[in-house]
């Protein structure tokens, strides 16, 4: 079923504790989107409340996606305030919700972001990806190129992970 995408939706209390809820299950299902499963509610949280707060106050635009009623999937888009990189921004918190992947709800995901990215008049797009995930290959096939990559960049524990950076030119 392919999935409803509201721009820049109105954040009711309910549509943040969705998001909330998305996150933590992303999470904990091995999303690499900020933690390394096991994780806990009371992690997310916080950093959710956060994030919301960005989209709110306008310096983050959020893409959801909506299947049966309920959110079902999100990108952000990140704009720079540098003006030298003010035709650009970046791409995060990409997640589909685990029991709903595998069906192309991803790649309708990225489509729509980079959608909403040329309609702002954007150039190009950003995003950082996970080593060790093999998250870079999904993003190669929408276009996105590997252009950088931070050695054990990014620590969860023990564990060290390469921060891999994909670039995405609109033109």
């Amino acid at each position: 079923m392919p999935l409803t995408f509201v721009r820049d939706p109105q954040l009711t209390p309910g549509l943040r504790e969705e998001f909330f809820r998305l996150w933590y299950d992303v999470s904990q299902a091995g999303g690499a989107v900020g933690f390394m499963a096991p994780v806990t509610a009371e992690q997310i949280r916080p950093y959710a409340e956060a994030h919301t707060a960005k989209v709110a106050a306008g310096r983050v635009r959020m893409l959801a996606g909506f299947e049966d009623g309920r959110l079902a999937a999100t990108a952000f888009l990140q704009p720079n305030d540098d003006y030298k990189t003010a035709h650009w921004a970046t791409v995060v918190l990409v997640m589909v919700d685990p029991a709903l992947q595998g069906g192309g709800r991803g790649r309708q995901l990225v489509e729509e972001a980079v959608a909403m990215a040329r309609d702002a008049g954007l150039e190009a797009l950003r995003l950082e990806v996970r080593g060790g995930t093999g998250t870079e290959r999904f993003y190669e096939g929408s276009g996105f190129k590997e252009v950088g990559r931070l050695p054990a960049a990014l620590r969860f524990g023990d564990d060290y992970r390469d921060d891999i950076v994909m670039w995405l030119p609109l033109a």
